[in-house]
């Protein structure tokens, strides 16, 4: 794991992983036969092109503000079996795939948060696993309305 020494290389770090992110969505995206899913994928790619644009905002302004808060956990992704992309990928299947990119998004960052005694570095690490909570959150609900209330 990259041991970061300042801020700056988390934030850096952190607006590379979100690119990755963009990248994925807009490859799913390009791939699916399905029009819903389609747009679901460049929906994803969209907001984690917010993501990144906060980040660099942050970078730029050196201002740095967290806010505390709880993000509920529904558990889906912790029951429901990995799956691959594929062009003809299934709704249910593109939704258990992105919570479970985001799941381990959380993991990282949290792990990262964990790793270091600096506090300001501990907060930027918090406030990206709590984003990504709540993408994964995001999805988790999507699935439970559309998914698991059909069957």
């Amino acid at each position: 794991m990259e041991k970061f020494k300042t801020v700056n290389e988390i934030l850096d770090f952190a607006m590379k992983s979100e690119q990755e992110a963009v990248d994925f969505y807009t490859a799913l995206a390009s791939q699916s036969n399905n029009p819903e899913i389609k747009e679901t994928f460049l929906q994803f790619a969209k907001e984690e092109v917010g993501h990144k644009a906060r980040l660099q905002k942050i970078k730029d302004e050196g201002v740095f503000e967290m806010q505390q808060e709880q993000i509920a956990d529904l558990k889906i992704a912790d029951y429901v079996v990995k799956t691959d992309p594929s062009p003809d990928m299934s709704y249910a299947d593109a939704l258990i795939l992105a919570m479970k990119k985001e799941k381990a998004a959380y993991k990282l960052y949290t792990k990262l948060e964990q790793r270091t005694d600096n506090p300001e570095l501990k907060k930027v690490f918090q406030s990206l696993a709590i984003e990504e909570s709540k993408h994964k959150l995001r999805f988790e609900i999507e699935y439970d309305d559309y998914v698991m209330r059909e069957n």
